[in-house]
């Protein structure tokens, strides 16, 4: 029976038609990272809104590593998101692997909690057991309710207990319209749990922040139980949207039709959220026309500088490494791309003490004669003043 039912999942997904049409034609705006200074970046037209967005509640576009958005409309309004819940579900599972809570090769058993669990599902049995890793395949890939809450309940003792760190990753991440109440987004009897395509899209960008997760996001067909168990991508974008590799589909009667959709071309990482779209062709259609506004329009300029020592004055070691804050590349007008120019700004020389990650100078970033970013640059290293022994040894080697 298990057999027959992925089978039937499998041709619905794939014979599911997407919808995609070509994105509005919109003059670029000067955007960059967070990190900068003072920048800012106009906010596009009302009919502009409406045309990308579509007929979905709410949507926004950003660019992963700085978080700047591209767009967005309706963006910070509280909506159900069903399954797209699942992004902080597996946020949380990979920060476990990564802290060595867990492996790969973890076995995991299916309580008759977690059994019992409707909607999507990989109809895992009471008693079952399963690796960590093909559990996350069930949970990225099919969207497995049932896997989600035994994920939860290996890392939590209970989902509930994990519902808690959802909510407490969701404030550590400053997420203001987010409120989680499970860990697969079904609907409860007490209300769903809720965000925001803003907030949404930072849980994603935090999660395409472990390498680990992506083999299993970019998966469209795969099995489970040795094969006997057939899994297809409910995100369909994987399949038809080059350079899609991820990230999550979900839908229930509360939250219609939602999508957070990642695309990478060209160095550039971009994440689409869709909610409460009226149907599953018009969430794909687009967050379609999101990525394709987003990489029609927009390129990334990595921060990379050079010549960055500085002399340290009176201090126990004679210079100091200036790194970038944070940055890792600005967003810039892609036709603009090959006019960006950069100037590093750095004393001399500066006097010691040093504490690590005091700011030492700036790298400014200009198209023409506007500037689009400053950016602050840091010590990378802590550095004393020098005792009155260092002195010495210090004066008598320039007497060498």
């Amino acid at each position: 029976m298990k057999r027959i039912l992925s089978l039937i999942l499998c041709f619905s997904l794939i014979a599911a038609p997407v919808l995609a049409s070509s994105p509005a034609d919109i003059s670029s705006a000067i955007v960059s990272t967070g990190t900068a200074a003072t920048t800012s970046t106009p906010t596009p037209s009302n009919s502009y809104n409406s045309a990308l967005a579509g007929t979905a509640k709410s949507a926004i576009l950003i660019e992963q590593t700085t978080g700047q958005v591209l767009y967005e409309s309706n963006a910070d309004e509280k909506l159900p998101i069903a399954s797209v819940t699942k992004v902080m579900t597996m946020l949380l599972a990979m920060e476990a692997l990564n802290n060595g809570t867990i492996t790969m090769d973890t076995m995991l058993t299916c309580s008759a909690y977690a059994a019992s669990m409707g909607g999507s599902q990989v109809y895992l049995e009471p008693g079952e057991q399963m690796s960590f890793s093909d559990a996350l395949k069930a949970v990225a890939v099919a969207s497995g309710n049932d896997a989600a809450v035994m994920i939860a309940e290996k890392l939590a003792g209970s989902e509930g207990e994990f519902v808690k760190e959802m909510n407490n990753e969701a404030a550590r991440l400053s997420l203001k319209n987010t409120n989680f109440v499970n860990c697969n987004g079904l609907d409860e009897d007490g209300g769903s749990g809720y965000s925001s395509a803003r907030d949404v899209s930072i849980i994603s960008a935090e999660l395409l922040k472990y390498p680990q997760i992506l083999p299993f996001l970019s998966i469209w067909m795969d099995s489970l139980r040795n094969g006997q168990f057939t899994l297809a991508n409910t995100n369909k974008l994987i399949h038809s949207y080059d350079g899609a590799n991820g990230i999550k589909t979900g839908s229930t009667a509360a939250a219609g039709y939602c999508l957070s959709a990642s695309a990478l071309k060209d160095g550039m990482q971009l994440i689409a959220v869709v909610l409460g779209a009226p149907s599953t062709a018009d969430r794909f259609s687009i967050a379609t026309n999101l990525l394709d506004y987003g990489f029609a329009n927009y390129a990334t300029v990595p921060v990379d500088i050079s010549n960055t020592t500085v002399k340290v004055e009176k201090g126990s070691a004679t210079t100091i490494n200036a790194v970038p804050k944070t940055a890792t590349n600005l967003v810039v007008p892609k036709a603009k791309k090959s006019q960006v120019t950069s100037e590093i700004n750095l004393p001399k020389s500066i006097a010691a003490p040093i504490n690590k990650s005091d700011k030492v100078g700036n790298i400014t970033y200009k198209i023409g004669d506007q500037q689009i970013a400053e950016i602050d640059l840091i010590s990378d290293s802590n550095v004393s003043r020098m005792n009155w022994w260092q002195s010495f040894m210090r004066s008598l080697k320039g007497l060498v």
